[in-house]
């Protein structure tokens, strides 16, 4: 049977039309700049090309505001820009949304439940929830993916090519290419929602122990490619916490940490969108009990060699051990390093690991402004690659590192103060690497995935 939303060249033809106009606009105006030498003024065109995305609404609002949280991956001002976009689409109406649930589910779809609610709970870039009631009273959650979003998500990944040009027209300290490969595998990924529900199913099973972590149940015979339905998990939003009692930041920022780090060190699984709109937090008693996992579309699986460099650098930067530092960037596919370069990746790494080695009760910036965390480092950074790089960032390097960051956004917002070393430390105790591959194999295999390549 075809696929009738299959990438169609007339869909993409029409998103070419839209996205190349207003992106490639500004991406003329900035190559004319530089053929007849005049000044760039960087925040002006970094404000047009925010002006353009937001006006497009779709896969390419995503895609910028993810490459926006990727540090370097373009310039400061177009990454500041980019960042204030919002990923809200206009939802769609009751008479699209019926023609989409016939498409999915057939001409009786209303009958396979008993309610089924006209507006939309959340919309978002790729598609929109929709609250419903099965026949047992279960509350349901209804992911259901906006038309011709295969179409849209090509055209669009052709045109982040002109996001990265404008990159590279500006002497960049990192080479993008492998950035670019990355983010397309992943975003072709969220497009297909019986993947996403074997990521729920592999979420249930890594995360089933914890009393801080609810992963809904899929619900089989209402979900297609196109349409996932998971139980409703009912939360508040996490900043609703913000003012809460330090005891109850910390039980959330705990259960933040176990989250991402037990599926990580444990079966080298990370959720690579760690936004604070993918999580709500349940409460027991009138308190906060943990959180719900709402979102499983961005999911990284990493080989297990991936996971034993992360320990690696850990172990390598605590005990000061250069060449275990070096053979953890190698292994994470870091290319003709030298000396130099090596000294520039601790700048970041030590950052991003300095809570990691710290045995204290702190938090997470430990007296740094929240605007100013992680800027200096990056400043240091990337002058530094400006002078001896440009470096290739690997590709599984780069949803681990937006991940860390995201996650560490998510422990200032609650402004936490945990001993995140001895969290660290009990997720990697008795690290394996064969037991990893034996853990992630079989958890894989249960859930019906693939096995990442070695």
């Amino acid at each position: 049977m075809s696929d009738a939303e299959a990438n169609r060249f007339a869909a993409r033809a029409r998103r070419y039309a839209r996205v190349g106009t207003d992106v490639g606009g500004v991406a003329a105006r900035i190559a004319g700049a530089r053929f007849f030498g005049l000044d760039l003024d960087r925040g002006k065109n970094a404000a047009q090309l925010a002006a353009a995305l937001g006006g497009l609404k779709g896969p390419i609002m995503k895609v910028a505001q993810l490459l926006s949280t990727i540090p370097d991956a373009l310039p400061a001002e177009y990454a500041a820009e980019l960042a204030k976009l919002q990923s809200e689409a206009p939802p769609m109406g009751w008479a699209f949304v019926k023609r989409r649930m016939t498409a999915e589910l057939g001409a009786d779809w209303q009958s396979k439940f008993a309610e089924f609610e006209h507006h939309p709970a959340a919309a978002a870039s790729l598609g929109q929830v929709h609250k419903a009631r099965a026949h047992d009273g279960t509350q349901l959650a209804c992911k259901l993916q906006y038309p011709d979003m295969q179409s849209a998500v090509e055209a669009d990944l052709k045109q982040l090519n002109l996001l990265f040009a404008l990159h590279r027209r500006m002497e960049p300290a990192i080479d993008t290419s492998e950035i670019n490969q990355e983010i397309g595998a992943r975003i072709r990924e969220e497009l297909d929602y019986e993947r996403e529900a074997r990521h729920v199913a592999l979420y249930r099973e890594m995360l089933g122990g914890s009393d801080l972590i609810r992963v809904p149940r899929v619900w089989p015979e209402l979900s297609t490619k196109r349409l996932l339905t998971l139980d409703w998990l009912e939360g508040r939003r996490m900043l609703s916490f913000k003012d809460a009692p330090l005891e109850q930041r910390n039980r959330l920022a705990q259960a933040m940490f176990t989250a991402w780090w037990f599926p990580f060190s444990r079966f080298g699984v990370i959720h690579g969108d760690p936004h604070l709109g993918n999580y709500t937090v349940f409460e027991t008693d009138g308190a906060p009990g943990g959180i719900n996992l709402l979102d499983y579309g961005c999911i990284r699986i990493f080989p297990p060699r991936f996971v034993g460099g992360v320990v690696d650098l850990y172990h390598g930067l605590r005990d000061r051990d250069d060449a275990l530092v070096v053979h953890a960037y190698e292994t994470w596919g870091f290319r003709n390093l030298t000396r130099e370069l090596i000294d520039i990746l601790n700048i970041w790494a030590r950052f991003i690991y300095g809570p990691l080695l710290d045995d204290r009760v702190r938090t997470i910036a430990d007296g740094v402004k929240p605007s100013e965390y992680g800027r200096r480092e990056a400043f240091r950074v990337h002058q530094a690659l400006k002078e001896k790089g440009p470096v290739t960032v690997p590709r599984e390097f780069v949803f681990m590192d937006r991940a860390a960051i995201g996650l560490g956004g998510v422990f200032l917002h609650l402004n936490a103060e945990l001993n995140f070393y001895r969290l660290f430390n009990e997720a990697i105790e008795n690290f394996s690497l064969p037991e990893v591959a034996a853990r992630q194999a079989a958890a894989l295999d249960e859930a019906g995935l693939p096995h990442p390549e070695a």
